[in-house]
C-alpha cells in the first residue's frame, strides 16, 4: 500500500524573489518584518531565517538605531531618572521619533504620522535593554532635590565626625529617633482565590482610616525604646495606652501631629530611661521639624546631656536610618497584626484605641529585636 502525503502548508513554494523583495523592504527600513511578511503572504520566522543568512547578520526585530545609538539613548534615559525627571513611555517615543531624525536613521513611515515612535519599537527597546524598566516614581519635592547635594551632606557627617571625637560616644550612646504614622486601615495581602474572577475582595476596618502618629527612638546597636503614641483627640487618656507596649507614653492633639509639648514629653521620657548627665551624655540625631528644635527642648537637652544633631532640610528621604532599616518592617509587621485582628474580631472595625495593642505584637515594641541601623 502506497502512502498518498498531501501537502498541507506552501512551504518551499514561495519563489526566492519573493524572498528577496521582502528582505530588501526591511533592511532598507521600508517595513517591518512582520509588515513584510503579511505582504507578501509568507512566514514569518522563515523570512526572519532568510534575511539572518543571507546578512550573516543577528537580526533584531524592531529595532531602528545601531547599538551604540541605543547605548546613547539608554544612557541618557537611565540619568534622567536619577536626576528625578524620568520619562514617561510617551516621552520616550517622542524622544526616538526626534533622535532618528536627528541622526538621518531610517524608521518606517507610519511614525511621521503622529510624530513619535510605535508601540513596537519601545516594547523591543526595553527587551534590549533589560537594565531599563517602567517603574512607579516616589513624588519628590523641589526642596528634597536641590537640598540633598554633596555640600549639605558632607556638612552633616563633618558635624557628626567632631562629635563623635568631642564625646567619643560608643554605640549605644548614639541614637536616631523619628516618627511615623500608624492607621486603621491594614493594606490587604494577596490571597488565595478562584482563577479567573476578576474581582477578589478581603476585608479591612473602612475605606479611610484614622492615624495615630507613633515616636521611636533606636540606637546604633540595634536597641530600642518603648514608643510614644500621640492620638487625634483633643484630650488625652491614660487609657489610650493601657494595652501597648510596656512603658509605652502618650499625648494628644487635634490633629494628631507631633507638636512641640509632645516632643518635650517624648525627650523627657528618653531622658528617663537613657538616664544620661552632663558628664555621660548621649547623641541624639533628629530632623529638623520645628516641633523638635523647640527652645523648651534644646534647653532640656542642654541641661541633661542630650547632644542634638538634626539632619540638613529636605534630605531625611535618604539620610534617616529608620525609614528603611526600623519602620519598614515594622510597617509588615503591623500590617499581619491588623488582618489577624480583623479575623479574630468579624464586623467590628480597628480603632485608635487598638493600634497600641496592634504594636505591641511586632518586634518594634521589644528590646529583644535588634535592628540594623548604621549611622556611620
Amino acid at each position: 500500500m502506497v502512502r498518498n502525503y498531501v501537502k498541507k502548508t506552501n512551504r518551499g513554494t514561495v519563489p526566492e524573489d519573493i524572498y528577496k523583495k521582502a528582505a530588501n523592504e526591511v533592511l532598507t527600513k521600508e517595513s517591518s518584518l512582520r509588515n513584510a511578511a503579511e505582504k507578501y503572504e509568507i512566514n514569518f520566522m522563515t523570512l526572519q531565517r532568510y534575511i539572518k543568512k543571507q546578512s550573516n547578520l543577528p537580526l533584531k526585530p524592531n529595532q531602528i538605531f545601531s547599538d551604540e545609538l541605543e547605548s546613547i539613548l539608554s544612557n541618557y534615559l537611565v540619568h534622567c531618572s536619577r536626576i528625578y525627571y524620568g520619562l514617561t513611555p510617551s516621552d520616550v517615543k517622542v524622544l526616538a521619533y526626534e533622535y532618528a531624525k536627528s541622526n538621518n536613521v531610517a524608521y518606517p513611515k507610519g511614525w511621521d504620522v503622529h510624530k513619535i515612535a510605535s508601540k513596537d519599537w519601545f516594547t523591543s527597546f526595553l527587551k534590549r535593554n533589560p537594565t531599563l524598566s517602567l517603574r512607579l516614581p516616589e513624588a519628590t519635592s523641589l526642596g528634597r532635590i536641590t537640598s540633598f547635594n554633596r555640600h549639605n551632606v558632607a556638612i552633616f557627617f563633618d558635624n557628626l565626625h567632631s562629635l563623635y571625637v568631642k564625646h567619643n560616644f560608643e554605640g549605644h550612646r548614639v541614637w536616631n529617633v523619628d516618627e511615623t504614622g500608624v492607621t486603621t486601615v491594614q493594606k490587604p495581602k494577596k490571597i488565595v482565590a478562584e482563577k479567573g474572577k476578576k474581582q477578589v475582595g478581603r476585608s479591612t476596618s473602612g475605606e479611610r482610616g484614622t492615624t495615630v502618629t507613633m515616636v521611636f527612638a533606636v540606637n546604633a546597636i540595634g536597641n530600642s525604646l518603648p514608643p510614644m503614641f500621640i492620638f487625634p483627640r483633643v484630650n488625652f487618656k491614660q487609657h489610650f495606652v493601657s494595652n501597648g507596649p510596656s512603658g509605652c507614653i502618650g499625648a494628644s492633639h487635634p490633629s494628631g501631629w507631633v507638636t512641640a509639648s509632645s516632643f518635650l514629653m517624648f525627650v523627657q521620657h528618653f531622658h528617663k530611661h537613657i538616664n544620661c548627665s552632663p558628664s555621660s551624655p548621649v547623641l541624639l540625631i533628629l530632623d529638623n521639624h520645628i516641633s523638635h528644635l523647640s527652645i523648651t527642648v534644646i534647653d532640656f537637652c542642654k541641661e541633661n546631656g542630650i547632644v542634638l544633631l538634626s539632619f540638613p532640610p529636605h534630605t531625611t528621604n535618604h539620610l534617616q536610618p529608620l525609614d528603611v532599616s526600623v519602620y519598614g518592617p515594622f510597617k509588615t509587621f503591623y500590617n499581619n497584626s491588623a488582618s489577624g485582628w480583623m479575623d479574630t474580631h468579624p464586623g467590628i472595625p480597628i480603632s485608635i484605641y487598638d493600634i497600641p495593642s496592634l504594636v505591641k505584637e511586632s518586634p518594634i515594641s521589644s528590646n529583644s529585636k535588634k535592628y540594623n541601623i548604621w549611622i556611620y
